[in-house]
């Protein structure tokens, strides 16, 4: 096998819309390929051009359905069945994330079965973006290159020129992220402390810090129900602060979400194109993700180092 294998980049059709800015902004086309679809609901993916010898990025988001998990593990199997050199899953937003460990008997850790599978399905390495929890790197036998989207937020939150600038975390977890943010942004920090009995549903926050005159930027690398977020905002505005947006990679934006978000009193969200969003909101900014997904993947397919691209 030569050194330097031909490149080639592939997407299952969730991430499409993601997968042709990211091969763009390489300076290359995606590969084509089809899905045949049975009338019970099975599926089939199939390369439509030769994959043999060639490094494949595979680009899939596996937000819901779970079909789109599938359709990356089908797609990965096919290319080491089609002699491909070296297959790489591209996962902006690795769902199941948030169960990493048993945080109750008898409950699943599905973070890790979706390791397990994507590394039986011959994944060669793994490319992802915010984790929900950083020990997620540890489930996988393969390497994974963790990208973080604050090298995409922390220049945007430094251009809109913010003053009495302070970060938030949303919840104990959030801290390390948040203090991150804060030093790269030398501004103050708070923390959110939630009571939540249930997931999905918070029953009581607390703000562990001064919002007084402060704007307040929350920190979270994603959004589902908006509901601690928006609890959150509601609470700072109520103890005297001057606006509150937020800033979350992943856009999961479930239910009543967006909506919930355009009656709020929060100035802004700012999210990235991981997951597309079910509609347009004049609260809702969306950064692209692509140029640095493109730029990490040149440095991997070139074996050079890709610290120089973090920020957090």
């Amino acid at each position: 096998m030569p050194d330097k294998a031909p490149i080639k980049f592939f997407s299952g059709q969730a991430s499409m819309y993601l997968a042709d800015k990211i091969a763009r902004s390489y300076g290359m086309e995606l590969g084509k390929s089809s899905v045949t679809q049975f009338s019970d609901g099975e599926f089939q993916p199939c390369y439509d051009e030769s994959v043999r010898g060639s490094v494949v990025f595979i680009i899939q988001s596996t937000f819901p359905p779970t079909d789109n998990l599938f359709e990356l593990l089908l797609m990965i199997d096919a290319a080491k069945r089609a002699s491909a050199y070296k297959v790489v899953a591209v996962i902006p937003y690795l769902g199941f994330g948030r169960q990493d460990r048993k945080d109750k008997p008898r409950v699943s850790i599905g973070a890790k079965l979706v390791a397990d599978l994507l590394s039986k399905a011959g994944v060669s390495r793994v490319m992802t973006m915010d984790l929900h929890a950083d020990q997620i790197q540890g489930f996988f036998d393969v390497p994974v290159d963790h990208l973080y989207a604050s090298s995409i937020f922390v220049p945007y939150i430094k251009e809109l020129g913010i003053e009495d600038l302070v970060i938030a975390a949303p919840d104990m977890g959030g801290t390390k992220r948040a203090n991150a943010y804060s030093r790269f942004l030398n501004s103050e920090m708070v923390i959110c402390y939630k009571l939540r009995k249930k997931a999905n549903f918070v029953d009581e926050i607390t703000i562990i810090g001064d919002v007084a005159g402060k704007n307040v930027v929350i920190i979270d690398d994603m959004i589902d129900t908006a509901g601690t977020m928006l609890l959150a905002a509601d609470l700072m505005m109520q103890m005297g602060a001057k606006s509150v947006r937020a800033a979350a990679t992943h856009p999961v934006l479930s239910g009543q979400a967006i909506e919930k978000i355009e009656k709020s009193e929060i100035k802004e969200v700012v999210v990235t194109d991981t997951i597309p969003l079910r509609h347009k909101s004049d609260k809702i900014k969306v950064l692209t993700v692509a140029d640095l997904f493109a730029k990490v993947i040149d440095k991997v397919y070139n074996y050079q180092s890709i610290s120089p691209t973090f920020i957090v």
